[in-house]
Parts: structure tokens; C-alpha cells; sequence
């Protein structure tokens, strides 16, 4: 080790390597190696696995048959046996059989298929532990291919068991010795520790390096329970560290907008509303206009489940933009959900158009043109590929000189040609991956500078730990309100072929009603056009049976634009009774006269799909009924299903999602890969996500990070990692 007296940090750690230690003998270090353990920081944060209680391990005797069971043994006898021939072709199965023994001298036959390392791994006296399921075979006792851990002539009560492969070749007993003889090396000097002192006893949490010693050797289950609470607290707490850091650089460097609101005028543009806001809008618009006043750009994400009203709120921040004389931009990910902001919007428009211009407040004009309390035209205009060579021209030219100053449109908004005079603030829907250089194609496109301001919305309900973690950069809202009005939806879960009939009967007495539905056909993951040919396959069977004589159309990815939207527009018109289709619709189709929504093969789809689904009905003043088809669904998926009959609340739904599912499902392609996140679970230590979320600002706020933190992050969390956090 290094000859100093000064506590080791991170970096002394990740700078010593493992042939360093006495017993980090050439083949030890090359199978650790195998594991990702290079240096002595990667030994002391290889955490156990899990802790074996000598005195409360069952034995042979206790076990039963039929059950997973573990159970700590003596390796007898190990003998190798090759299998018959079994002819051209096909493949010999040579076994290794192991006869193991417990404490009360009770016998067990372990049998390993094509596994012959074994003969090598299993000698004759050796301490193993067990995990398999118990079966009888020739009236004896017998697991096959069990998972094993050796633990040597380990003594004491608890003792760890690390992760291992097959092509490792280290046993759970010799990386522990490694591991007691790093920390005894370490001991004279201490680990730093680079978290105040009052922080850690807010939270009633030990040092860093009594908690790396708990975590590898602990006297009692509460020992790993303390030194567990603190190194997940200093990963949640790096990763919220990085995450405030950027936002509060963001705040100072101080090149966004400070936009002059217009409250007066955004209550008339309120007042002439045919509803009224709910709390959670009101409380939601506040939030953002806030923002809009502040110098800093905003960068704020906007939750609400399909038809919580987060339309008229996005209205009125680009109401609030415009009226202070900049532009706003609205970018969909596709023309489907860019066409349908449209009409949204010009329908919220719309009905201001008889506005008396008094300058009160209120909004006057026409359709298509509005006058904003006077003080500027609103135009609205959209952009997509489908916009004719005429048509973008004249948008192009009005969004340069300003005489547009509203565009839907797709991400085709920030590509090459396309110039704003001063775009003040840009809503993006859907589609989160909107950071550092999109802010930036953005203000490179605003003649009058300043980067502008970000609203990005989701129907995806997000767990709170997952948004502080995931989205932690950004400022969010929540639209966890449903406007007054809706009748709701009934859903039911439908397992059975006798409950079928009743599915149809409902549905063709609906539509009888003068109502409409959906029929979602079963995900097909494939391609795109695999999924089109399974949706036309249900299309024609349906068409020809449970749907026969109702006027059916049929929508799918691989249709092209210009037959989708007539298709769409049909639907909307009451021109076709049911649409049968593909995910297509999970987004960006809204007619309120739909009130039946038929998923088949429900149990292949996640429970934020299926609740993003089922949003598309329900959305008048007529009762919603969603019926998830799905024949001998696994109990996964009986689960999920029985989350969405059970409840119609999209963030407690996103809980339980997390909680089924996990956390991985949250970290996009990343997962939980190269991630400093080795013992932090977001749904397991969902209490300490707001802690560190809140440790990190005061530490911000007081100054920011100690130099050995920073050097920490640097360290343990590279710069692609934070781009990650940041732009997701």
C-alpha cells in the first residue's frame, strides 16, 4: 500500500491491484478476473450474495420432496458416469454423481448432467451448500443439477456467499479470505469517508469502513442490515449528487428565457374553457409558469395517464410563451400523435374564437388565427412529412420570421432547414430521450438566442423513486387527477374460453348502443411486418365471426400515412363501428364514442401498456368496459392482469409494476449493466431514494460535494452514465 497516513479513497482503491494481497495468489486473481474483480475497490464492493446461518440450515431429513430446498452437506464420495449411447445424431449424456451427507449423517444422491468440471470442483470431504429441488428416485432421495456453493471449514454462526460462475475457478471461502486479509490491510489507514458526519447521523448510518466490514463478515443479520442501509445510501446519494449537480449548473449559467406572463390573460383563456381545470391542472400550470419566469431554462416532465388534461396544460404554457411575444413548438415522435395534438389543440382554440378582444384577458379571431388579448396573433400550424412541398414552405418562411408562432410537428422541427425566430419554449411528447444537444439543435435554431424551455409529457405513470432516479434532472409534475365527467372504465380479466361469448355480447350491444371499440390484436415481437400480418390474420377471422355484419376496419404500423389517417379519420367520424388493431393506438387516438376495448393475448403486454390501452375508453360520459383476453395466462401475468382489474390508478399501478418487474425494466438498454447501482434496488429501498435525493441538495446547496465525493463520481460513475440520467 501506498506509505501515507491519509485515509485510502476510491481512487488508492482502484490503483492497488488484487496480486498486491498475500493470499492474491496468479490463479486467484485470474478468476476473479472472470468476475470483473481487477483491483482492491472492485474486492471490497464484490458484496455477498447471501448469508448462511450455520445453526439454522436444514437438514437432509427436514427437506421435502417436491420443494426448492438448501441444505448445507459433506461431500462422501464423487464418481464420474458416461452415458449410453443414445445413436446418430444425438447427443451422450455423461453424468457426475456426488454423495453428500448433513450433520445428522443423513444421505442425499446429487446427479450433474453434462456438467463433468464437477468430478474436479467435489472432493471427498469438502463443505458444500446445496439449492436445488428435492425428487425420489428408486426410493431414494435425490436433487439434480443443484446449484452449489463450497464454504470450506468455514466456523462461526453467518458467514457470506458470493456470486460465482463455472468459469471461475475460486470458491466463496478464498475470496472471502481475500477480502478479510484487503480490509485487515486497510485498517491502519481507514477508507475515507466523504459524507458529513451530520448527515449520516440524520439517517442513523455507521462509517464506510465499519459498513464494508459488516457487509463481508457479519456477527448477526442485523450487522448486514446496517452495513447494507449505508452503501446503498452512498449509491442512491452519488447518483442524486451527478444528477443535482447538472441542474443546478443549468440554473446558474443562466442562458435560458425569463418569460413576462401574462396571468390575467391566461385566466381568461381559462375562464372561456367549456370545463373547468382540476386542482391537480391548476396546480400543474403554477408549477410551470414558475419556471418560465426564472432566467434558467426549464426542463420539467409532466406525468399524467391518458385523459388527465395534460393537452390544455401544454396549451397553456405555449399560450403563456407566446403571449410574451417568442414561439412554442410541439414534437410527437410520430405523424399519427402529431396529427392528433393538432386537432386537440385547434379544437381548445377553437372554442376561444368568439372572444370580444377587450384586452381583459380574453381571446379574439377567427379559427386558425386568434387574437391573444391583443397583443399578438396565435397561429397554429403543423409540419410533418406528409405537409405538402407548398404547405412547408409557407411554415418554414412563417416560423423564420415569426408570423408563425405555434408548430405540432415531429422531431423533423429540429433538422436542418428548419429556423425559429425565437423559440421560447418546446414540448415533447413521449419520447424522453431530450437533452443536452437537442436543447442545444433547439437554441441554434432561435434567431433571438436563449435556450428555450423543455415540457416533456408522458402517459407512462413513473414510480416516484424511479423519477427521482431515472429522471432525476428533471423538475416533475403530476396529473393525478382525472377531470370531471368520465364515467369510467369496468375491466375484467378474461382466462377462460366459456367467458369469451360475453366479450362479443357486450361489444355488439354497444355498438347497437350507436357506440364504438377498439380490438387490440395479441403482441407479436417479431418485426413489424409479422405483427401487420397477425393483425390482418385476426382481422378477416373476426370479420367473418364474432364481428360479422358491423362496419370493422383494420390499422396496423406498416400501413402507409396516407391510408392510416383516412382510416383514423373514419373512426373518429363514427364511419366505422370497431377498429381492430395493433399497439398503433396505445398513443394519439382519442374518440370519446369508443366505449369497448377488447385486448387479446393481454398477458403478453406489461401492465403500463395495458393501462395506457385501456385509457382509450371511458372517455366520455358513457361507461368504459375493457375486457383482457388471455387463455392459461402464467401466474406473472395472472398477476399483472389481476393489478389492472383491481385498480384504475396509474401510479399505484407503476408501483406494482416496479414492484413484479423490477427495477431493470426501468433502465433502458443500459439495465442495471455497468451501473454503480451493485446493492441499491429502487424497489426495495424505495425509503432511501428521497433521502439521498435530499441529502444531495443540502450538500448542493451548502457548497457542493467534498473533493473526495466528486473524485467518487468521477470515478464510479463516467460521464455516459450522467449523459444517460440526463438526457433520459
Amino acid at each position: 500500500m501506498v506509505e501515507t497516513s491519509a485515509p485510502l479513497t476510491w481512487r488508492d482503491l482502484a490503483g492497488i491491484g488484487l496480486e498486491r494481497l498475500k493470499r492474491g495468489n496468479q490463479r486467484r486473481v485470474e478468476a476473479l478476473g472472470e468476475l470483473g474483480v481487477a483491483q482492491l475497490g472492485d474486492l471490497l464492493t464484490y458484496y455477498p450474495r447471501r448469508y448462511l446461518d450455520r445453526s439454522r440450515e436444514a437438514t437432509v431429513g427436514e427437506l421435502n420432496v417436491g420443494e426448492d430446498a438448501t441444505v448445507l452437506a459433506t461431500v462422501n464420495r464423487v464418481r464420474s458416469v458416461p452415458g449410453r449411447d443414445p445413436g446418430p445424431g444425438r447427443r451422450r449424456r455423461d453424468r457426475v454423481e456426488v454423495r453428500v451427507s448433513d450433520r445428522d449423517g443423513a444421505s442425499l444422491k446429487c446427479v450433474f448432467f453434462n456438467q463433468p468440471w464437477r468430478s474436479k470442483q467435489l472432493r471427498e470431504d469438502m463443505q458444500a451448500v446445496l439449492y436445488g429441488r428435492l425428487e425420489e428416485f428408486r426410493g431414494a432421495l435425490q436433487m439434480t443439477n443443484p446449484v452449489v456453493d463450497l464454504v470450506g471449514d468455514r466456523t462461526g454462526g453467518i458467514f457470506a456467499v458470493y456470486p460465482l460462475s463455472a468459469k471461475a475457478a475460486i470458491t466463496t471461502w478464498e475470496i472471502a479470505d481475500m477480502v478479510a486479509e484487503a480490509l485487515r490491510r486497510c485498517e491502519p489507514r481507514g477508507i475515507a469517508d466523504p459524507v458529513p458526519v451530520d448527515l449520516l447521523g440524520a439517517h442513523g448510518l455507521c462509517g464506510r469502513f465499519e459498513a464494508l466490514r459488516l457487509i463481508h463478515d457479519p456477527e448477526t443479520f442485523a450487522d448486514v442490515t446496517r452495513a447494507r442501509n449505508r452503501l446503498v445510501f452512498d449509491e442512491l446519494l452519488r447518483m442524486q449528487v451527478a444528477l443535482v449537480g447538472r441542474k443546478r449548473d443549468r440554473e446558474r449559467a443562466g442562458d435560458g428565457i425569463a418569460h413576462e406572463v401574462d396571468r390575467a390573460l391566461l385566466a381568461g383563456f381559462h375562464r372561456r374553457l367549456p370545463f373547468a381545470l382540476t386542482a391537480a391542472q391548476s396546480r400543474t400550470v403554477a408549477e410551470i409558469l414558475a419556471d418560465l419566469s426564472q432566467p434558467w431554462p426549464m426542463h420539467r416532465l409532466l406525468q399524467g395517464e391518458v385523459g388527465s388534461g395534460k393537452t390544455v396544460v401544454a396549451l397553456t404554457a405555449m399560450l403563456a410563451v407566446v403571449g410574451g411575444g417568442r414561439q412554442a413548438a410541439l414534437m410527437a415522435p410520430t405523424e399519427v400523435l402529431a396529427e392528433q395534438h393538432y386537432l386537440g389543440l385547434s379544437g381548445l382554440l377553437d372554442c376561444l374564437g368568439d372572444g370580444d378582444g377587450d384586452g381583459d384577458g380574453g381571446l379574439a379571431g377567427g379559427t386558425g388565427r386568434l387574437s391573444l388579448g391583443g397583443l399578438a396573433p396565435v397561429s397554429l400550424e403543423l409540419l410533418t412529412g406528409r405537409s405538402g412541398a407548398r404547405a412547408r414552405q409557407r411554415i418554414l418562411g412563417g416560423l423564420a420570421s415569426g408570423d408563425v408562432n405555434m408548430v405540432v410537428g415531429t422531431h423533423a422541427l429540429i433538422s436542418e432547414g428548419v429556423a425559429f425566430e425565437s423559440l421560447g419554449l418546446a414540448v415533447v411528447d413521449e419520447q424522453h430521450r431530450f437533452g443536452v444537444e437537442q436543447r442545444a439543435a433547439l437554441g441554434a435554431r432561435a434567431a433571438l438566442g436563449g435556450l428555450p424551455d423543455v415540457l416533456v409529457m408522458t402517459a407512462t405513470p413513473i414510480p416516484r423513486t424511479a423519477a427521482m432516479t431515472v429522471y432525476g434532472d428533471l423538475d416533475v409534475s403530476r396529473l393525478d387527477e382525472l377531470p370531471a365527467g368520465r364515467a369510467g372504465v369496468t375491466t375484467s380479466a378474461v382466462t377462460a374460453p366459456l367467458e369469451q361469448p360475453a366479450v362479443w355480447e357486450r361489444l355488439r350491444g354497444e355498438v347497437a348502443a350507436g357506440r364504438q371499440a377498439y380490438v387490440v390484436c395479441p403482441l407479436i415481437e417479431e418485426s413489424d411486418k409479422v405483427a401487420a400480418a397477425g393483425a390482418e390474420a385476426t382481422f378477416e377471422e373476426l370479420r367473418r365471426g364474432e364481428l360479422a355484419g358491423l362496419r370493422v376496419g383494420m390499422l396496423h404500423g406498416r400501413l402507409p400515412a396516407s391510408a392510416r389517417e383516412p382510416l383514423m379519420a373514419a373512426f373518429r367520424d363514427g364511419e366505422l363501428d370497431v377498429l381492430v388493431a395493433t399497439t398503433v393506438i396505445e398513443v394519439g387516438v382519442d374518440v370519446a364514442n369508443a366505449t369497448v376495448m377488447v385486448i387479446l393475448g393481454a398477458d403478453r403486454f406489461g401492465i403500463a401498456q395495458l393501462h395506457q390501452l385501456r385509457g382509450r375508453v371511458g372517455r366520455g360520459a358513457a361507461p368504459g368496459w375493457c375486457y383482457l383476453v388471455a387463455e392459461n395466462p402464467s401466474p406473472s401475468a395472472q398477476a399483472r392482469l389481476g393489478a389492472l382489474v383491481d385498480s384504475s390508478d396509474g401510479f399505484e399501478l407503476s408501483e406494482i409494476d416496479l414492484e413484479l418487474r423490477g427495477e431493470g425494466t426501468l433502465m433502458d438498454s443500459r439495465q442495471t449493466g455497468r451501473s454503480d447501482l451493485k446493492l441499491a434496488s429502487l424497489r426495495r429501498d424505495r425509503d432511501w431514494v428521497p433521502r439521498a435525493r435530499a441529502a444531495a441538495e443540502a450538500i448542493s446547496d451548502a457548497g457542493g460535494p467534498d473533493p473526495t465525493l466528486t473524485e467518487e463520481i468521477a470515478l464510479l460513475l463516467s460521464d455516459a452514465d450522467i449523459d444517460y440520467f440526463d438526457k433520459s
